[in-house]
C-alpha cells in the first residue's frame, strides 16, 4: 500500500494522524495565544493553493512515514471561515493522496465556530466525509461571550449544534471555558447544564489560562481584569465532575470528557506522543523523533511550497531520553496514565528507576499513583498537574 512504498532508514513508528491548520479567524480572541490571523481573508486563495500542493508533496516525498490514516483533523484558527466547498475539496485531496483506514475506523474532525457556519455548510461538510465536529461555544451566557471576544451568541451556539445534528453528525464536541473573569459558580453551572441539555457526545472543558503576550495578560498586569478566587474555580471543577458523571460522561483526560466510544482518537494520539504530520503555516509535525514547525508567514509558506523549498522555521531533534520524558509528561494528562511496561518496550527505560527519589516523593505527597503497572495523577495531582509535570520534565 502507499504507506510502504519505500523503507525508511530510520526506525520509527509510522504516522496514522494528519492535522491541517487553517489560520484564519474573524477576530482575535483576547485570551488566545494560538497562531491565527484576523482580517487576512484576502490570503485565503493563496493559502488554499499552497495547502493543496503541500498535501501532494507530503504524500509523494514522505509516503514511507505513513501507515493508513486513522484520524484527520482540520483545526485553527477557524477552519469554517473557508467556504464549505473549499474544505470539502481539501479533504478530498487528503483522502486521495494518503492511504486511509476504513470508513468505520476513520475519524475526520473539523473545528467550527457558530458565527461562521450555517445548516447548508454543515450538510456539505458531512457529505464530504467529516464525521466529527468540535463547536467552539465557550459559554452560553452572552455577557461572557462578549468578554471573550466571541462573535456569536448563546442562541447561535445552540442552533449550530441542532443544525449539525440535522446534517447527520453523530459525534459532536462542545468547547466550554470556566474560571472566566467575573464568573460565579452558578454561571458555570448554567453553562454546563445548557451544554448537557444539548446531548453532545464529547465535552472539552478548559479552565481559562492567561497566556503571555495576550490582551488578557496585559489587563491582568494592569489590574483591570480579575479572575475568580481559587476556591470558586475548585468548586466549579468539583461540580463539573458530578454533573458530567450523572449525564453519562467519563473523564479520560484532564480537560476532556466523553460518552463511551466517543473519545477523540486524534488527540489521544497526541497525548500518547505518537507521530503525526501537520500541514499548513504554523503547523507542527512530530516524526522520526523530531518536531518540525512550519513558518507562520503565509506568503513565505506559499512561496516555499511552490518552489519545493523547506518550510520549517524550527526543527527540534530529541534524544531518546527527551522523547521518553515528553511521553511521560503528555501521557499523564490521560486519566488512565502511562503504562510502565509500555514505556519499557518503547524506550528501553524503566520510569520507576529513571525518576527514582523524585517519583517516590510525588507518590508520598499524594500527587501520583503507581498501581496496575501504570503511573497516573491522583485526584489531588489532577489539580496540580503543572507542578507534577515540572518535576518530571
Amino acid at each position: 500500500m502507499a504507506g510502504h512504498r519505500r523503507k525508511s532508514s530510520i526506525s520509527c513508528s509510522p504516522c496514522s494522524a494528519l492535522y491541517l491548520h487553517v489560520p484564519f479567524c474573524l477576530q482575535k480572541c483576547p485570551y488566545c495565544s494560538f497562531f491565527s490571523l484576523a482580517g487576512k481573508n484576502h490570503l485565503q486563495p493563496l493559502y488554499v493553493n499552497a495547502i493543496s500542493m503541500q498535501i501532494r508533496q507530503t504524500a509523494a516525498n514522505h509516503g514511507e512515514k505513513f501507515c493508513r490514516l486513522k484520524t484527520i483533523f482540520f483545526g485553527g484558527g477557524t477552519p469554517t471561515l473557508l467556504p464549505a466547498e473549499t474544505l470539502a475539496r481539501l479533504l478530498d485531496d487528503c483522502l486521495a493522496a494518503f492511504p486511509v483506514a476504513s470508513d468505520r475506523e476513520l475519524e475526520i474532525s473539523i473545528e467550527a465556530n457558530p458565527a461562521t457556519v450555517d445548516k447548508n455548510d454543515l450538510a456539505m461538510l458531512r457529505r464530504a466525509g467529516f464525521n466529527r465536529i468540535s463547536i467552539g461555544v465557550q459559554s452560553f451566557i452572552d455577557r461572557e461571550l462578549a468578554l471573550l471576544g466571541r462573535p456569536h451568541t448563546a442562541a447561535d451556539a445552540r442552533q449550530t449544534l441542532k443544525d449539525a445534528r440535522r446534517a447527520g453528525f453523530t459525534n459532536i464536541n462542545l468547547d466550554l471555558m470556566y474560571g472566566l473573569p467575573g464568573q460565579k459558580v452558578a454561571d458555570w453551572q448554567h453553562n454546563l447544564e445548557q451544554a448537557l441539555a444539548l446531548a453532545p457526545e464529547h465535552l472539552s472543558l478548559y479552565e481559562l489560562t492567561v497566556e503571555e503576550n495576550t490582551p488578557f495578560a496585559e489587563q491582568v498586569r494592569r489590574g483591570s481584569l480579575r479572575l475568580p478566587p481559587e476556591d470558586d474555580v475548585l468548586a466549579m471543577l468539583e461540580m463539573t465532575q458530578i454533573l458530567v458523571r450523572q449525564a453519562g460522561f467519563r473523564r479520560y483526560e484532564i480537560s476532556n470528557y466523553a460518552r463511551s466510544g466517543f473519545q477523540c482518537r486524534h488527540n489521544i494520539n497526541y497525548w500518547q506522543n505518537r507521530p503525526y504530520i501537520g500541514l499548513g503555516p504554523g503547523a507542527v509535525s512530530c516524526i522520526d523523533n523530531t518536531h518540525y514547525t512550519a513558518t507562520k508567514d503565509i506568503e513565505q509558506f506559499a512561496e516555499h511550497i511552490t518552489a519545493g523549498k523547506p518550510i520549517w522555521e524550527d526543527e527540534e531533534h530529541l534524544t531518546k531520553e527527551e522523547r521518553f520524558r515528553e511521553t511521560v509528561i503528555m501521557g499523564l494528562r490521560m486519566i488512565a496514565g502511562v503504562s510502565i511496561p509500555g514505556l519499557r518496550r518503547r524506550f528501553g527505560i524503566d520510569p520507576v528507576a529513571y525518576y527514582g527519589a523524585t517519583l517516590d516523593r510525588l507518590i508520598e505527597q499524594g500527587l501520583l499513583r503507581h498501581d496496575n503497572d501504570h503511573l497516573r495523577l491522583s485526584k489531588r495531582g489532577l489539580l496540580l498537574a503543572d507542578t507534577v509535570m515540572a518535576e518530571l520534565v
